[in-house]
């Protein structure tokens, strides 16, 4: 009889279950993608697209953001809008938030998908590591600025973009710029990740009764070009030897489609998925105290009212 691992080592069974799908139509709902010009962001595009949803594509990159809608719109005939914002700049954020809240009455599905790895410390223009502005602040001020909205809009679903990479944690609330500690991609990596896990269960919580969904969903082991921002070896590395053990990103589009329309998702909220299979997070990103810190301190970085 085959015994499962450790809920520590599930994901790497997970990884091999058969995955979840949804035919479910999508026509007429507003889906906002954040980082969407490439990898995963850019395959929810492409299959919300397929399923005839109206997509508001938010994105540093005018120029792929323009081949991206060109892409869209001949394969599938849908709307296609673009909003130009880079998320390591919170004002960035902001100013994006306001034009969806100028633009769109409704909000059906928000995913949140920019995301960084870098393999050195490096900081944004407001003094932040920018792997964990982009990575958290970012998803959660814009989450939060939409947040009304996607109640009026309700049902609505918020999906985080998050990773198995959470398990490499980091986090320290009394260093979260990396000032006293060393610096690595895996340990500013998962510091960012465990970070929006953790608030994701306080987000489940404020929204119980209101309609809206959040869940967070590792996307799958599939080629992206997360950290091709870093050195010469570092991209050499990940495009020549990585990308053989990964798997194609159109596995991660399938898994969010699912997650956005499945009509089995309707009243499933605080959840972490690997693809579409539910998983039980590393246990420092479920520390519900350490989660209230975090929130606390999210809100103070990003300016918004202390609650």
């Amino acid at each position: 009889m085959k015994k499962d691992l450790p809920d520590e080592l599930m994901f790497l069974q997970n990884r091999k279950i058969p995955q979840k799908k949804s035919t479910a139509s999508m026509v007429g709902k507003v889906c906002i993608i954040t980082g969407s010009t490439s990898g995963v962001g850019l395959e929810a595009a492409r299959r919300l697209a397929e399923g005839g949803a109206h997509i508001v594509m938010v994105c540093r990159n005018k120029a792929k953001a323009d081949a991206v809608k060109s892409e869209l719109t001949t394969a599938w005939k849908v709307v296609v809008d673009i909003i130009i914002a880079d998320f390591s700049r919170l004002e960035d954020v902001r100013k994006a938030a306001d034009i969806v809240l100028l633009t769109y009455p409704k909000i059906n599905i928000l995913i949140n998908s920019a995301g960084l790895h870098s393999t050195t410390r490096i900081y944004t223009p407001e003094g932040i590591e920018t792997v964990f502005c982009v990575n958290h602040l970012a998803s959660f001020l814009f989450t939060s600025l939409l947040l009304e909205r996607l109640k009026e809009s309700a049902p609505a679903r918020i999906i985080q973009v998050n990773s198995e990479g959470h398990r490499f944690n980091g986090l320290d609330p009394d260093d979260i710029n990396w000032k006293k500690r060393h610096y690595t991609g895996l340990k500013g990596y998962g510091a960012s990740k465990t970070a929006q896990l953790l608030t994701v269960w306080d987000l489940a919580d404020l929204l119980k009764g209101s309609g809206v969904t959040i869940n967070a969903v590792h996307p799958g082991d599939v080629r992206t070009n997360i950290g091709s921002n870093n050195g010469a070896l570092y991209r050499f590395f990940l495009h020549h030897v990585t990308w053989h053990f990964l798997k194609d990103p159109a596995i991660s589009g399938h898994a969010l489609y699912y997650l956005a329309s499945s009509p089995e998702m309707d009243a499933v909220s605080g959840r972490f998925f690997n693809l579409t299979i539910e998983e039980k997070p590393a246990p420092h990103a479920l520390d519900r105290s350490m989660g209230k810190r975090i929130w606390a301190l999210s809100r103070q970085m990003t300016g918004l009212a202390p609650e």
